[in-house]
This record gives structure tokens, C-alpha cells and sequence, in this order.
């Protein structure tokens, strides 16, 4: 038998052990049984099968692994018939014990052994394929972990690129048309680009400090803004930095805000953005002026609603079950309320 065969039949030296401990209550156990059927050099013979057990047991881990690696139907049927020949086998030897054959034993040893050792393949077998499917779940598992995590680390590498393309077209616009307010854009930008690389990278971070860069790209927009828009907050910034979210979560909401604020033909456009925690809730609300009509008009381009599908799938990813988001699309309002359990 090669290396590789033998490690396969007996498995790591750790068995090895546990066969030696568990060794002892089996042989007691075989030798009050072969006693009761008053067979003659009992504990000879009690210590043959004791054996003979644990070979059977580490035979049926051999079989079992035979039939796990060429055949790829699930075992579960299988590891349900094996159960229920163990109870039949024991019921067997119960029912055995106390009707023995009448000064036959060599015939009382042959039907105590026989479902004996049929016991000991079936109990290795089953072990074997309840192992096996363990071990296949944790893989599935680690493998399902690996792509949301590889899927959720694509979708947070998306999010800084799509807001400096969103500011970076804005400040064109005000460079031809507003120029004076551009050095001041400058500065605000420099603070969000500064969060949006370097902290974004978290899965998540202190609610205190999503709120701070909130805060920011609010005050950006009230420079580019300027007077014609009516802006009310309601944020209720926690104290500490114990209450976490995922970055870059909200910001993709309010910068939808004053884009379509912006984009209604009103002289002054409004938003309203409000933040409360209550428990273990973050409730989110932002109200924006909007033009229904306009909006229906507006040809999407090919990146148009990136930044809300990257947060439909985010939250999918990290608050499956957990959150709640609601849109209210009206003539000339637009509304999002989000509420989502907060992280520890």
C-alpha cells in the first residue's frame, strides 16, 4: 500500500489515538455481550473484534472516500440508508441477546459478529460523507464569502472615480460661467478626495465620519450653488465613533439630490436632507426639488446611474435582510428613505 493509499485508509495519526481511547469502553462492551452468550475464551475473542471493528470502521472511511471522489451525487441518500441499517443491525443484536441459540456458539458468535462488523463499515462510511459534506459547505461558503468580498471591493474602487468624474464635470461648467468660485471648489475638493481614497477603503467606518464628509460635499455645493438653492438639514451627528456604516453609502443619495435639484427649470430649487439613529437604526431621508418631466427627457448616457446601482448592490451585499429603501417619485419631488441597521 503507498503513502498516499495508506493516509487515505487510516487517515492522520490523530485516529489513531482516538481509536486506542475509544478502544477501551468497546472491548468492555464486546466482552459483556460475548459473556451473555456464554461463548467460551471471551476475552480472546472480545479482543477480535474490537479489531475487526476498528478496521471496519476505517475500511468504511475508505469506501466512503472512494465513492465521495468518483461519484458526484450528493450522499445524503446514501448517509439515510446507512443510519437506518446501523438501527436494524442493533436491533438485531438486542433482539439477539436475549434469545440466543441453545448450545450453538459458534452459530451465536457468527450472528453477534456479522451485523457487528456491519455496524463498524457503516459507522465509518457515514462519519466519512458527513465529513465530507461539511467540508464542501465550508468551501461553497468561503468561495460565496470570496466573491462578495472580491464583488464588494470592485464596487467600493468604483465609487471614487465616479464622484471626482461627477465634480470634475461641474467645475468645467463653472469655469466657463463662474469662474471666481473655482479656488474655493478647489479646497472642499481636496478634503472629499482625501476621505473617498484613503477611508472608503473600510467596509465600515465611524458614522461620525461619513457624516463629516457629508458635510463637506454639502458645503461644495452650496458654493456652486449658490443662492438659488434652499437647502435644510436635520443630522443628528453621534458623539462617538462606536455607530459604523458602510462608506460612501449616503453621499451617492445627496449628490443625486443636487443633481436634480439643479437640473429643474425653477428659479430656486430646495433639499432636504435629515439623519437620525434610533436603536439600532440609521433613518435617512433626502428631499430634492424635481422635474419629473425633464428627468423623462434626459437620454441616460453609459455611466447615468452608476452610483445608484453600485449602492443598490452594496447594500444587498452588506445589510442582506437588514435595510430598507424606499423612493417616492413625484411630479416635482423626489424622495429617498433609507433605514438600515447600524454596525458596532
Amino acid at each position: 500500500m503507498s503513502a498516499s493509499n495508506f493516509k487515505d485508509f487510516f487517515g492522520n495519526r490523530y485516529y489513531f489515538l482516538f481509536s486506542f481511547v475509544l478502544g477501551i469502553p468497546v472491548w468492555i462492551a464486546n466482552l459483556t455481550y460475548v459473556n451473555s452468550l456464554d461463548v467460551s475464551e471471551s476475552e480472546t475473542v472480545a479482543t477480535g473484534l474490537t479489531i475487526c471493528f476498528f478496521i471496519g470502521v476505517f475500511a468504511g472511511r475508505y469506501l466512503a472516500h472512494a465513492w465521495v471522489t468518483h461519484f458526484n451525487r450528493s450522499p445524503r441518500n446514501l448517509i439515510i440508508g446507512l443510519s437506518l441499517l446501523i438501527v436494524a443491525c442493533i436491533s438485531w443484536m438486542i433482539f439477539h441477546v436475549r434469545s440466543p441459540r441453545r448450545d450453538q456458539d459458534a452459530a451465536n458468535l457468527f450472528l453477534y459478529a456479522l451485523p457487528f462488523i456491519i455496524i463498524s463499515l457503516a459507522t465509518g462510511m457515514t462519519i466519512k460523507l458527513i465529513r465530507s459534506i461539511t467540508q464542501k459547505q465550508l468551501m461553497e461558503a468561503r468561495t460565496a464569502a470570496a466573491q462578495s468580498k472580491g464583488e464588494l471591493q470592485l464596487l467600493q474602487s468604483q465609487l471614487s472615480p465616479h464622484f471626482l468624474f461627477n465634480t470634475l464635470n461641474n467645475l468645467y461648467g463653472l469655469s466657463i460661467t463662474q469662474h471666481e468660485k473655482i479656488p474655493p471648489l478647489l479646497l472642499r475638493l481636496s478634503d472629499l478626495l482625501r476621505y473617498s481614497v484613503y477611508e472608503a477603503g473600510e467596509t465600515y467606518v465611524p458614522l461620525k465620519m461619513e457624516l463629516d464628509y457629508i458635510n463637506n460635499y454639502i458645503e461644495f455645493e452650496k458654493i456652486r450653488m449658490g443662492s438659488r438653492l434652499m437647502l435644510t438639514t436635520e443630522i443628528q451627528v453621534p458623539s462617538t465613533n462606536d455607530i459604523k456604516i458602510a462608506p460612501m453609502l449616503l453621499i451617492v443619495f445627496v449628490e443625486n439630490a443636487f443633481k436634480y435639484a439643479g437640473n429643474t427649470a425653477a428659479k430656486q430649487s430646495f433639499i432636504d436632507i435629515k439623519l437620525a439613529t434610533e436603536s439600532n437604526l440609521i433613518i435617512f431621508r433626502v428631499s430634492n426639488s424635481y422635474s419629473k418631466e425633464k428627468a423623462g427627457r434626459k437620454l441616460p448616457g453609459k455611466n447615468s446611474g452608476m452610483g445608484l446601482t453600485n449602492v443598490y448592490k452594496r447594500l444587498e451585499l452588506l445589510y442582506p435582510a437588514e435595510h430598507i429603501l424606499e423612493i417616492q417619485e413625484e411630479e416635482e419631488k423626489y424622495t429617498i428613505t433609507l433605514q438600515l441597521k447600524s454596525r458596532k
